[in-house]
């Protein structure tokens, strides 16, 4: 996912829903990510993400929110990462319209964006997944797409 969105060390990498943790792990370490910050609203995931950036002594960079992503402000990412399901993608998408600015790179695990078409769209894995790459165009604007 990373690899496709071209993470680098200039980006902020936000992780919706981010479980363990491993992804924003992946992002500072292997990607020199400059942060990332990931919401995840289970207490006890939330909390074992906690644990795993702490065992990666990367506290200095990366942040774990245990809150609804839904209230997350996502007007600072540069990338956003996702493995939702595709309700939840279709309820998020107008918040992501409204919030993202042009050029945010959103990736999506298994699940596309409905009514988005992707930039890239990489069925490579050997395990059968599909990841998707968006670029936040500038015809979105506060009120959706234009």
């Amino acid at each position: 996912m990373l690899k496709l969105a071209s993470v680098g060390p200039g980006d902020v990498v936000y992780d919706l829903g981010c479980g363990d943790g491993r992804i924003l792990i992946a992002a500072v370490q292997g990607f020199k990510a400059k942060e990332a910050i990931g919401y995840e609203i289970r207490d006890e995931v939330y909390n074992n993400a906690l644990e795993e950036v702490t065992k990666a002594n990367l506290q200095e960079r990366i942040r774990i929110v245990n809150s609804d992503f839904f209230e997350a402000d996502l007007s600072r990412p540069s990338v956003i990462t996702l493995y939702l399901d595709g309700l939840t993608n279709g309820k998020l998408k107008q918040k992501l319209e409204n919030e993202t600015s042009p050029g945010i790179r959103i990736v999506s695990h298994d699940f596309p964006m409905p009514g988005w078409q992707p930039l890239i769209e990489d069925t490579s894995s050997d395990r059968g997944h599909t990841i998707y790459v968006y670029v936040v165009p500038a015809a979105f604007t506060k009120k959706g797409i234009t």
